[in-house]
């Protein structure tokens, strides 16, 4: 994708404690990278995460993760996280990410992290609330 089709972006310094021997950041990072970018935009659209589980002791759980490793990411380079939701299920988010070099339209890697939300008592699949389908909606107009 372009950055163009991205409404939310979330910079990266890359440490030194994230890359490996050769300067390059370490696979594992990146979906420490997607989690930051994902919580940042749930702050951004205004949905209130904490107060949100223990009013309605429901939660997300990560079920399915994906990274595609385009280019290297190196030691000191500033990223863009860019993020938006790609599908909104009954009960779950999927989210579409690339990084980006900082202000750059060239994708390093890309990713999909899918979302559902849980009865934290019963274990179970819940309905996703209209406020969160509102406020996603309000930025990446899915519906």
């Amino acid at each position: 994708m372009s950055r163009e089709q991205f409404n939310f972006f979330y910079s990266f310094r890359i440490r030194y404690s994230e890359v490996d021997a050769q300067g390059i950041v370490f696979n594992a990072h990146y979906l420490t990278f997607f989690d930051t970018a994902m919580t940042e935009y749930l702050r951004h659209i205004k949905y209130d995460y904490v107060n949100e589980v223990k009013d309605k002791n429901e939660d997300f759980h990560t079920v399915k993760t994906l990274v595609e490793y385009r280019a290297p990411i190196y030691f000191d380079q500033i990223i863009d996280v860019c993020l938006r939701v790609k599908k909104i299920g009954t009960s779950s988010l999927t989210f579409y990410i690339e990084i980006h070099p900082s202000n750059e339209d060239n994708c390093l890697a890309s990713g999909e992290v899918v979302w559902v939300n849980s009865d934290q008592k019963t274990h179970k699949s819940s309905p996703l609330s209209n406020s969160i389908k509102d406020k996603i909606n309000l930025l990446d107009k899915l519906f």
